[in-house]
């Protein structure tokens, strides 16, 4: 991938407006090296348990469903939203209440479904805290 070929901040930050979950959970894009990374911020309201306190699960999936709509569209940018077929959601730690990491990659597109993996972590992109393996159907050409 060469310099020109990663996507702005701004263009991030406008796909994440098309999407109303990304604006309820306060997702904002990031920059590692080359690498494509949302952040999911530590808020008050991101928090499913308050006696551990952990994240919210479905906060957690939610914002992971997100990262692969984010980078299926950057990787066809004249197409629609596309929506998921099937998503699993492994659970394998705790989600701690501090900003949580996640990115995309894409291991198999058609012309009409993606195959999409996500690993969210927070501390180190090696300890994962949630992973997820969806299908989703492409948008249609805009």
């Amino acid at each position: 991938m060469s310099l020109s070929d990663i996507p702005s901040e701004k263009t991030i930050r406008d796909l994440l407006t098309r999407i109303p979950y990304a604006q309820t959970l306060g997702i904002e894009p990031h920059f590692m090296g080359e690498e494509f990374t949302l952040i999911l911020p530590y808020r008050k309201s991101n928090i499913g348990n308050a006696t551990l306190p952990a994240l919210h699960g479905g906060g957690v999936g939610g914002f992971m469903e997100v990262c692969a709509i984010v980078q299926i569209i950057l990787n066809n940018p004249d197409r629609q939203l596309p929506k998921p077929i099937g998503i699993t959601v492994d659970y394998l730690r705790r989600g701690h209440p501090v900003d949580t990491f996640a990115r995309a990659q894409i291991f198999k597109q058609g012309a009409r479904v993606a195959n999409v993996r996500v690993r969210a972590w927070q501390d180190r992109f090696d300890t994962p805290i949630a992973a997820l393996s969806g299908q989703f159907l492409m948008g249609k050409e805009s």
